[in-house]
Order: structure tokens, then sequence, then C-alpha cells
């Protein structure tokens, strides 16, 4: 079975922040044309300092603008089995591998596509 998830890396190499929007749509139209794929995961980074960067605040806040074409966006400090979003995602599209489920990974955010 193959995977309901893209993954896209959005943080390396360090891109401006027109490019990682670019980036983004571009993704997000891949995924909603698709019929496997619902599910986006944007690695974004943790930034030089470790408590977030520029890239991961683009990210955030073109997700937050564009809210209402997802079901739900996961920041990877919340990605785990025990949040009821995540196990809501994870029935409707598959009990899918991923290494960043449970690991509290800032540097990732999950998005649930409608």
């Amino acid at each position: 079975m193959q995977s309901p998830m893209l993954v896209i890396d959005v943080a390396h190499p360090p891109r401006k922040p027109e490019e990682v929007e670019d980036a983004l749509l571009e993704a997000w139209s891949r995924v909603r044309n698709s019929d496997s794929l619902r599910v986006l995961k944007i690695i974004h980074g943790h930034g030089s300092s470790g408590r977030g960067g520029s890239t991961r605040t683009v990210v955030r806040n073109w997700l937050f603008r564009n809210r209402a074409r997802f079901n739900d966006i996961i920041e990877g400090e919340e990605y785990d089995v025990l949040d009821g979003r995540v196990m809501a995602m994870r029935g409707a599209t598959g009990q899918f591998p991923d290494m960043d489920l449970g690991a509290a990974n800032a540097g990732v955010t999950v998005v649930w596509m409608k």
C-alpha cells in the first residue's frame, strides 16, 4: 500500500520566503489532485537557534492564511498518537508508518488535506 503522505523539505537548502510559499502551493496542488495522497508533511527545520526559524514562521503563517483548504494542521510538537486530531487523521487516511509520529519534532508540520 502506498503511503498517503507527501513529504516536502522547504528548509534545505535555505530559501527565500516567496520560494517557500511557491513550494507549499505546488505541494498542496499535487496532493489535492492526487487520488492517493491525503497528508502533507512539511520539513521546515528548527532554525539555527533551535527555537524555530524564519522558514518555520513562513510555513505556519502560510498554512494559517490558507487553513480553509485543510481538514487540520498539526504542528510537529503535537504529532502524537495520544492527540485526538492525529488519531482522527490517521483513522481517515490509514495507519502509515512515520518516524516523526510521537517524536515531538518542532521541525515539521503535518497537514491533513480536504
